[in-house]
């Protein structure tokens, strides 16, 4: 199998974590707290993928909530019932 430059080996964890390269996170610019997926290609092989989001809101708060204007008051009564 080919090495891309700047392809590094890690190890997995005991929790299964691997700490991506420093030169591989430079040149993807990816920052901490991104969302990635992580793909099984085939037996041995994993992609990890980058997951941009163009509207996060989108993706953490459904469409139907974000078409209709929800007032401050709206949200403390939820908090203060416990709702969210």
């Amino acid at each position: 199998m080919g090495r891309c430059m700047g392809m590094g080996k890690v190890k997995v964890t005991e929790k299964y974590q691997v700490t991506i390269p420093k030169d591989v996170r430079e040149k993807v610019d990816i920052t901490p707290g991104e969302i990635v997926e992580v793909v099984p290609v085939d037996d041995s092989t994993i992609m990890i993928k980058r997951m941009r989001v163009k509207d996060p809101l989108k993706l953490l708060i459904s469409e139907k909530m974000m078409e209709r204007h929800i007032g401050v008051e709206d949200v403390e009564e939820a908090a203060e019932e416990g709702v969210y």
